[in-house]
């Protein structure tokens, strides 16, 4: 895994669109500019309020050499929050890939929390993009992205399967909300978490700590 210490997140400098290629023309240059430009926008005004003209404006070119990479605004969205979502599942798989055979499943549940954070909060712009304005996107787009979403939600909910057969989770605990809230609670962390209060990391533990140990001082009781 990536040392998350000390990363600042999207919102304070926004990042290159995860896993593209090395940027070499300024074809590449321009259409990156873009997606960094919509992300924002559609970060902090929403799906509806955010224009073509405005995505051009920000990114520092005429609105209609936006048409030489994009045919419309949903096609820049489309792109905004595939990149943003799969930047998150990439960085907890390729995480979980690192981890030997013999890791328990807390440490692999562990990891997959530390992963999702640094991912999510590396590409602020792109990821908060997408968790804010889900539920305004046209209905294509939303059926087509929340197909993914729910990969992303079985792939967790297998994890938490596997550690409950284990034995390393309670047999009463429901996995799908213990899912949604674990997930619901990550995702948060975009719009107030600070770096400069603590490191990624820490967050990432803490979080682990609550899910399997509680808040009692007796939870064995």
């Amino acid at each position: 895994m990536k040392n998350a210490t000390g990363r600042p997140t999207g919102h304070q400098n926004a990042s290159a669109p995860p896993k593209r290629q090395e940027l070499e023309t300024k074809s590449d240059l321009s259409r990156k500019q873009i997606l960094d430009a919509a992300a924002k926008l559609f970060y902090e005004q929403g799906y509806a309020a955010t224009t073509l003209r405005q995505i051009a404006q920000k990114a520092s070119m005429k609105a209609g050499s936006i048409y030489y990479h994009f045919g419309s605004k949903d096609e820049i969205l489309d792109e905004v929050l595939h990149l943003g979502l799969e930047a998150v599942f990439s960085s907890v798989r390729d995480g979980l890939r690192e981890l030997s055979d013999s890791a328990s499943h807390r440490e692999r549940i562990e990891c997959a929390i530390t992963c999702h954070l640094e991912a999510l909060l590396e590409h602020g712009d792109y990821t908060s993009a997408n968790i804010r304005i889900f539920g305004q996107l046209p209905k294509k787009l939303k059926l087509k992205h929340l197909r993914h979403r729910n990969d992303y939600g079985a792939f967790w909910e297998q994890m938490f399967l596997d550690a409950q057969n284990a034995g390393e989770i309670r047999r009463d605990i429901v996995l799908q909300p213990l899912r949604m809230f674990v997930l619901g609670a990550l995702n948060w962390t975009v719009e107030w978490y600070d770096p400069k209060r603590f490191p990624v990391r820490d967050l990432a533990d803490r979080v682990a700590l609550l899910i399997f140990d509680g808040i009692s001082e007796h939870a064995d009781n």
